[in-house]
C-alpha cells in the first residue's frame, strides 16, 4: 500500500494530488497550516488523514513524513516573501525527509524556470508576464536549493510547461515538453504526472515541464 504525505494539501494543486492519489487507492497524510479550515479534505472514506504542519520546519517535516513512501510539496505562502519561503521549504524538506527515511519528493513548480526550445528560461523571454516576477524568482530560489544540495532524497519538480488551465476539461494525462508560454494543463492532469512519478519514478533531480495531452509511455 502506497502512503504519501502532501504538504500544502489545501491548495488547488494539493487537492488535485489528493484526488488522484485516493483514486489510486493510496493512503495520504494531508498537511495544512490550519486543519479547521480544511475539514472537507478528510471526507473520502478514510484514505486521507488531515494534519497540521509547517513545510519550512524540518523537524515537523520529519515527524509528518515518517512511515511514508513519498512526499509531495504543493505549499505556498502569501504571508512570507517568496524569496524566503521557497528556499526555506526546500531546505526543510530535504533535511526532514532524509531524517524520516522518505526517499522520494515530487514538488509542484512553475513554468518560469523552464527553458524554452532555445534553452532560455521563460522568465527571461521577451514579453513574458512580470506581474508575479518576485513569486517566480522565489520558486527559482527554491529550485536552486534542490539543485545544489547534497542529499539522499530523490527529488523532482513538476511544473506546467506554460501555465495552469483553471477552467478547462482534464485530458486524462500529460505530455512532457520544453517551456512554452502558450502551453496549458489542468491541475488534475498535472496531478497525474505527480502520481506517476511517485508510482514509477522516471525522472530524477530536475525540473520537468508538462502540457495537456497523453504521450506514449506517459503512464
Amino acid at each position: 500500500m502506497t502512503r504519501i504525505v502532501v504538504f500544502g494539501a489545501g491548495g488547488r494543486a494539493g487537492r488535485a494530488v489528493l484526488a488522484e492519489s485516493v483514486g489510486r487507492g493510496w493512503d495520504v497524510t494531508a498537511v495544512v497550516r490550519d486543519p479547521a479550515r480544511h475539514a472537507d479534505l478528510s471526507a473520502d472514506g478514510g484514505r486521507v488523514t488531515l494534519a497540521a504542519g509547517d513545510v519550512t520546519d524540518a523537524d515537523a517535516v520529519a515527524r509528518l513524513a515518517e512511515g511514508h513512501d513519498a512526499a509531495v510539496h504543493a505549499a505556498a505562502s502569501l504571508s512570507v516573501p517568496a524569496a524566503d519561503f521557497f528556499p526555506a521549504a526546500a531546505s526543510a524538506l530535504l533535511t526532514g525527509l532524509a531524517e524520516a527515511g522518505t526517499a522520494r519528493l515530487v514538488a509542484v513548480g512553475l513554468a518560469s524556470q523552464l527553458p524554452d526550445v532555445t534553452g532560455r528560461p521563460l522568465i527571461d523571454a521577451p514579453g513574458y508576464p512580470t506581474e508575479y516576477r518576485d513569486f517566480m524568482l522565489g520558486h527559482g530560489a527554491g529550485l536552486d536549493v534542490f539543485r545544489t544540495a547534497e542529499t539522499t532524497v530523490d527529488w523532482l519538480v513538476v511544473a506546467p510547461a506554460g501555465d495552469f488551465d483553471h477552467g478547462g476539461t482534464p485530458a486524462g494525462g500529460y505530455r512532457i515538453v520544453p517551456g512554452d508560454a502558450a502551453a496549458r494543463i489542468t491541475y488534475a492532469d498535472l496531478a497525474v504526472a505527480v502520481a506517476d512519478e511517485i508510482e514509477a519514478p522516471r525522472h530524477h533531480r530536475l525540473l520537468l515541464g508538462c502540457a495537456a495531452g497523453v504521450s506514449a509511455g506517459a503512464r
